[in-house]
């Protein structure tokens, strides 16, 4: 009997054990969205230090708790801990404060720390800063008799002897070192904004902090808003109390009024503000930039038109008050604004992105604006500009002219002489982005691909020599490369018209003969590309689709976001979703015709945002190749969006309301056929949730079924509160099991 039970014992250990070990991990919604398994590591913020010899970061101080501010030599690695988190702790307290963020000033001897934050729309923009002198060891907490979380875009003055800041819609300046506070406005509030912005300047037009310090300090220019006139949009929270709340937002609509902005100026010291006279209907133009020129009274503001086809350059001089018109950009379609301006040769020239040869490249132009020299050349794009070296002569910058779904660091010689160089290893095959010191001797790599997260190292420049790994995300790509899963295979999709860049996801027991379901993932408008050979934050769940038996696809459409030159882009304006929703059909069905693995009675689509109108419109005007659709946070009628990004692609709804009506997809829901399920958050400040209710009752009327969840008090990302970016996932899931039978066949 006990030979018998030994044998036993053997033969269970002979048959469980290789099991065990051979068990791979698998992916779940719930180590996504709910334990976060899958978090990636970044570093930093990093901060070059004004000897350009080293940077500061953050790092974790396991005595008091909180953050140490360290410094390391980018030579040696030197470790130099600058401000400890003990100094931060602020009296009568016993923890010290938590950063959010830092900034240095000018000479490396006073810092300032934001902390206790609060979101404004998208970004958390207000909080409290504090200010510590590293000479005296003095931490100060600025403007202690205003609301706790309320200042804005605190920054020193040039000489670090002041600190500007907005509160409540006003400006104030600080003098650290004598403890009085200035108010230099106090006409904000209401319909009045003063040194920040309304919605849609901060959105469309990434317009945030809204004053400048004059570089001798005497000054502070500003912008100035009037949202009086601007239609009034209500969201409201039913679930916070017993009586619902309306949440009122100036929210100027396609055609109705903007708010009027104007740029003043007024003396530190305090007194009335003077206001530049920039010709144009303020309510039909938008100042987009302004800047103090280095070293000088004058500044340099960009205005465009309503219709964001004309970019009108001025020089303002702050003490006469007077404007000159510089030079002036146009395009047939629209103009992107593009914060590349440096000056060059003692101010006498500085730096200008346009398309005026059909790609984005750089120039140089004299002040007057009568001189205008190509920097970089070629049939390729700048897509941004990481370092101008005027020491050393080059401008380093970012750009992929072979592959659209990449990025790599070049450099061009300032004087225009000579072909680009590329500096990222020809080894770095993927992504990279930069933090380049002002000498341009030093950087920060930030290396990714579809299979790679995120890994940051220290380099050397020209020569790109890597000095040190500063994080690599190890921890993440090993459980990553458990998982076992299939990487993504970039594809051409040939439509005719174009060859159009995509990305194929099969299921990791992928049979070629047999029959798979088609899950499109798509967005297709102008702000943004989803065909990128970087580490996504949605890779993850699609890897999970394809684990549950579905091919997943995405496709670029043209107009997307992609360094692939001025007509690519400005081919949709005026039919946004239009000329995408056709690329997309005729890239579905190149796909299902090249691809015998693919089921075309089971293909289905899904987006976010302007992807989420995409699949409306593929839905409802092509609803024979589309079975099943998923529309998240989605526009159903284009007139229903902000004015800027709208009238930015689709021209004015005067000039070409046919465009607005065939590009929404509202106006074609009496053609669907398939099975259609729409997700949206209640408090979305950005598409709201009017656009749900209208197109419910467009497809009531046409006695169309559907599937829907709402979300209540979620924004346009659908993840505030517990629980719910895992709930919606689950949600997502059940439908395309229900609807879109998943497993090869």
């Amino acid at each position: 009997m006990k030979r018998i039970f030994l044998l036993g014992v053997l033969v269970i250990l002979f048959f469980t054990l290789p099991i065990t070990a051979q068990k791979k991990a698998s992916l779940s919604l719930e180590d996504i969205y709910k334990d976060r398994v899958y978090q990636q590591k970044s570093f930093g913020p990093v901060r070059w230090m004004t000897d350009n010899n080293g940077y500061s970061t953050l790092e974790p101080n396991e005595e008091v708790g909180g953050k140490d501010i360290v410094r390391y030599d980018a030579k040696n690695g030197k470790r130099t801990v600058v401000v400890s988190a003990a100094q931060l702790m602020p009296d009568g307290k016993e923890e010290p404060l938590e950063i959010s963020n830092y900034n240095w000033s000018s000479d490396n001897n006073k810092l300032l720390i934001f902390t206790n934050t609060k979101k404004v729309w998208r970004y958390n923009t207000r909080g409290d800063y504090w200010v510590l002198d590293l000479d005296s060891g003095k931490l100060k907490q600025l403007g202690k008799t205003l609301p706790e979380s309320s200042l804005m875009f605190a920054k020193f003055s040039p000489d670090a002897s002041k600190v500007g800041y907005v509160s409540n819609l006003n400006i104030y300046v600080e003098d650290v070192e004598v403890d009085t506070i200035q108010q230099l406005t106090s006409d904000g509030g209401g319909n009045i904004i003063n040194g920040t912005f309304d919605w849609v300047y901060e959105e469309e037009l990434n317009c945030r902090d809204g004053f400048r310090w004059s570089p001798d300090g005497q000054n502070l220019a500003y912008w100035q808003s009037d949202t009086k006139g601007v239609g009034t949009f209500y969201m409201i929270n039913n679930i916070d109390s017993i009586y619902s709340k309306p949440i009122p937002m100036p929210y100027p609509k396609v055609g109705t009024q903007l708010s009027a902005v104007k740029v003043g100026v007024i003396p530190v010291q305090g007194g009335n503000t003077k206001w530049f006279d920039i010709p144009g209907d303020p309510r039909n133009n938008y100042l987009a930039r302004m800047d103090f020129i280095p070293g000088t009274d004058e500044v340099m503001i960009q205005q465009l038109n309503r219709r964001q086809n004309t970019n009108k350059v001025w020089i303002g001089d702050i003490s006469s008050m007077t404007i000159e018109n510089i030079i002036t950009e146009k395009d047939e379609a629209f103009l992107d604004i593009h914060d590349d301006i440096r000056w060059l040769d003692n101010n006498r020239f500085f730096t200008w992105s346009s398309e005026r040869d059909g790609w984005l490249h750089l120039y140089k132009i004299s002040k007057d604006g009568k001189e205008i020299e190509p920097i970089t050349k070629g049939s390729f794009d700048v897509i941004n500009i990481d370092c101008i070296d005027t020491k050393g002569g080059y401008v380093y910058y970012i750009a992929s002219p072979d592959n659209f779904t990449q990025r790599y660091l070049y450099r061009s010689r300032i004087d225009g002489k000579g072909k680009a160089e590329r500096i990222t290893p020809l080894s770095d095959s993927g992504q990279s982005a930069y933090q380049i010191s002002e000498n341009a001797k030093w950087g920060i790599q930030v290396f990714q691909n579809s299979t790679t997260p995120p890994r940051y190292s220290l380099i050397s420049l020209p020569k790109h020599k890597e000095i040190r790994l500063l994080e690599d995300n190890s921890e993440l790509r090993k459980k990553y490369d458990a998982l076992a899963l299939r990487s993504k295979e970039f594809i051409k999709v040939d439509i005719g018209d174009v060859v159009l860049d995509a990305w194929m996801l099969k299921p990791i027991d992928f049979d070629a003969t047999k029959k798979y379901p088609l899950l499109f993932y798509v967005y297709g408008e102008p702000a943004g590309s989803t065909v990128q050979d970087n580490w996504s934050s949605r890779a993850l769940y699609h890897q999970y689709m394809a684990q549950q038996g579905y091919v997943v696809v995405s496709v670029d459409n043209r107009g997307t976001k992609t360094p692939r030159g001025n007509k690519w882009r400005k081919s949709i304006y005026g039919q946004i979703g239009i000329l995408a929703s056709e690329d997309q059909s005729k890239a579905a069905k190149k796909i299902l015709n090249t691809y015998d693995f693919l089921d075309p009675e089971r293909v289905g689509i899904w987006g976010w945002s302007g992807g989420g109108q995409m699949t409306l419109n593929c839905m409802f005007r092509y609803p024979d190749i589309y079975k099943s659709g998923l529309a998240v946070s989605f526009v159903s009628d284009q007139r229903l969006y902000d004015a800027t990004y709208q009238e930015r692609y689709m021209g004015l709804l005067e000039d070409n309301a046919k465009g607005y009506h065939d590009g929404s997809p509202i106006n074609f829901a009496q053609n669907l056929k398939g099975n259609l399920m729409i997700i949206h958050g209640t408090a979305d400040d950005n598409v709201h949730y009017q656009s749900v209710e209208m197109l419910i009752d467009r497809l009531i009327k046409y006695n169309k079924l559907f599937s829907m969840m709402s979300y209540p008090m979620r924004s346009h990302s659908i993840n505030e509160r517990e629980n719910t970016s895992y709930h919606l996932r689950e949600t997502m899931e059940k439908f395309w099991k229900e609807k879109l039978q998943a497993g090869a066949r």
